[in-house]
Protein backbone atom coordinates (compact mmCIF):
# COMPACT_ATOMS: atom_id res chain seq x y z
CA UNK A 1 0.00 0.00 0.00
CA UNK A 2 1.25 3.36 -0.84
CA UNK A 3 0.39 6.31 1.01
CA UNK A 4 0.20 9.95 -0.36
CA UNK A 5 1.98 12.17 1.24
CA UNK A 6 0.25 15.46 -0.68
CA UNK A 7 -3.41 16.26 0.54
CA UNK A 8 -6.32 16.02 -1.51
CA UNK A 9 -6.76 18.97 -3.90
CA UNK A 10 -9.92 20.49 -3.24
CA UNK A 11 -11.79 21.77 -6.79
CA UNK A 12 -12.40 24.70 -6.85
CA UNK A 13 -16.03 26.40 -9.51
CA UNK A 14 -15.34 29.64 -10.55
CA UNK A 15 -19.36 31.19 -10.86
CA UNK A 16 -18.39 34.50 -12.36
CA UNK A 17 -18.23 33.72 -16.20
CA UNK A 18 -21.42 32.01 -15.20
CA UNK A 19 -22.83 35.29 -13.64
CA UNK A 20 -21.77 37.04 -16.51
CA UNK A 21 -23.67 35.09 -19.14
CA UNK A 22 -27.02 34.93 -17.15
CA UNK A 23 -26.84 39.37 -16.96
CA UNK A 24 -26.32 39.50 -20.78
CA UNK A 25 -28.92 37.35 -21.33
CA UNK A 26 -31.77 39.24 -19.03
CA UNK A 27 -30.46 42.41 -20.41
CA UNK A 28 -30.86 40.88 -23.73
CA UNK A 29 -34.53 39.34 -22.96
CA UNK A 30 -35.39 43.08 -21.61
CA UNK A 31 -34.25 44.43 -24.53
CA UNK A 32 -36.15 42.07 -27.15
CA UNK A 33 -38.82 41.95 -25.15
CA UNK A 34 -42.19 43.40 -26.59
CA UNK A 35 -45.13 44.49 -25.11
CA UNK A 36 -48.91 43.93 -25.84
CA UNK A 37 -52.11 45.93 -25.15
CA UNK A 38 -54.46 43.72 -23.74
CA UNK A 39 -57.70 43.68 -25.16
CA UNK A 40 -60.50 43.83 -22.41
CA UNK A 41 -63.00 46.59 -21.12
CA UNK A 42 -61.80 49.54 -20.03
CA UNK A 43 -62.76 50.64 -16.89
CA UNK A 44 -63.38 54.56 -16.63
CA UNK A 45 -62.16 55.49 -12.65
CA UNK A 46 -63.36 58.37 -10.96
CA UNK A 47 -60.93 61.22 -10.93
CA UNK A 48 -59.64 62.72 -7.48
CA UNK A 49 -62.05 63.96 -4.93
CA UNK A 50 -59.45 67.08 -3.86
CA UNK A 51 -60.28 69.11 -7.47
CA UNK A 52 -61.12 72.54 -7.07
CA UNK A 53 -63.35 72.41 -9.91
CA UNK A 54 -66.06 70.03 -8.39
CA UNK A 55 -69.67 71.46 -8.03
CA UNK A 56 -70.73 71.75 -4.13
CA UNK A 57 -72.46 68.64 -2.81
CA UNK A 58 -76.62 68.83 -2.86
CA UNK A 59 -77.94 70.88 -0.14
CA UNK A 60 -79.31 68.05 1.72
CA UNK A 61 -82.33 70.59 3.83
CA UNK A 62 -83.73 71.05 -0.27
CA UNK A 63 -83.79 68.00 -0.68
CA UNK A 64 -87.38 66.43 -1.71
CA UNK A 65 -89.91 64.78 0.09
CA UNK A 66 -91.03 62.61 -2.50
CA UNK A 67 -93.87 59.97 -2.27
CA UNK A 68 -93.95 57.72 -5.81
CA UNK A 69 -97.38 56.07 -6.05
CA UNK A 70 -97.13 52.96 -8.77
CA UNK A 71 -99.99 51.27 -11.31
CA UNK A 72 -101.26 49.02 -7.94
CA UNK A 73 -101.62 52.25 -6.07
CA UNK A 74 -98.70 51.32 -3.81
CA UNK A 75 -97.38 54.26 -2.38
CA UNK A 76 -93.60 54.51 -1.47
CA UNK A 77 -91.54 56.89 0.16
CA UNK A 78 -87.29 57.01 0.47
CA UNK A 79 -87.77 53.14 -1.05
CA UNK A 80 -90.44 51.91 2.00
CA UNK A 81 -93.82 50.82 0.93
CA UNK A 82 -95.87 52.97 3.11
CA UNK A 83 -99.81 53.21 3.83
CA UNK A 84 -101.63 56.46 2.55
CA UNK A 85 -102.61 57.23 6.98
CA UNK A 86 -98.80 57.55 7.31
CA UNK A 87 -98.13 60.32 4.77
CA UNK A 88 -99.01 62.83 7.24
CA UNK A 89 -97.06 62.38 9.87
CA UNK A 90 -94.09 61.70 7.08
CA UNK A 91 -94.21 65.64 5.76
CA UNK A 92 -94.50 66.53 9.29
CA UNK A 93 -91.90 65.07 10.21
CA UNK A 94 -89.25 65.69 7.07
CA UNK A 95 -90.75 69.19 6.64
CA UNK A 96 -89.96 70.22 10.48
CA UNK A 97 -86.13 68.46 9.59
CA UNK A 98 -86.07 70.08 6.15
CA UNK A 99 -88.28 73.72 6.08
CA UNK A 100 -87.12 73.95 2.30
CA UNK A 101 -87.90 70.49 0.84
CA UNK A 102 -90.38 70.82 -1.90
CA UNK A 103 -93.28 67.81 -1.42
CA UNK A 104 -92.99 65.78 -4.87
CA UNK A 105 -95.63 62.99 -5.55
CA UNK A 106 -94.81 61.02 -9.06
CA UNK A 107 -97.75 59.43 -9.85
CA UNK A 108 -97.94 55.89 -12.54
CA UNK A 109 -100.66 56.69 -15.57
CA UNK A 110 -102.84 54.06 -13.78
CA UNK A 111 -102.95 55.41 -10.42
CA UNK A 112 -105.68 56.57 -8.33
CA UNK A 113 -106.16 60.41 -8.93
CA UNK A 114 -107.39 59.75 -5.03
CA UNK A 115 -104.26 59.16 -3.61
CA UNK A 116 -102.63 61.88 -5.17
CA UNK A 117 -104.96 64.52 -3.92
CA UNK A 118 -105.07 62.80 -0.66
CA UNK A 119 -101.16 63.63 -0.37
CA UNK A 120 -101.48 66.98 -2.02
CA UNK A 121 -104.56 67.92 1.15
CA UNK A 122 -101.91 66.74 3.98
CA UNK A 123 -99.03 68.50 2.20
CA UNK A 124 -101.68 72.05 2.14
CA UNK A 125 -102.99 70.88 5.58
CA UNK A 126 -99.18 70.85 7.17
CA UNK A 127 -98.57 74.17 5.51
CA UNK A 128 -96.40 73.15 2.94
CA UNK A 129 -96.90 76.30 0.14
CA UNK A 130 -98.88 75.15 -3.12
CA UNK A 131 -95.33 76.26 -5.05
CA UNK A 132 -93.63 73.53 -2.87
CA UNK A 133 -95.84 70.95 -3.88
CA UNK A 134 -95.14 69.56 -7.23
CA UNK A 135 -97.02 66.57 -8.84
CA UNK A 136 -94.79 64.87 -11.88
CA UNK A 137 -96.23 61.47 -14.09
CA UNK A 138 -93.91 58.22 -12.78
CA UNK A 139 -91.54 58.02 -15.41
CA UNK A 140 -91.65 54.24 -17.18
Amino acid sequence: MRKFAKAEEEAEVNMTPMLDIVFIMLIFFIVTATFTKESGLEINKPEDNNTQNDPPPPDDDKRAIAFIIDNNNRISHDFRTIDISSVASIIKKESVERPEAPVVIQAAEGAFTGNVIRIYDNALEIGIPREKIVVTPKKK
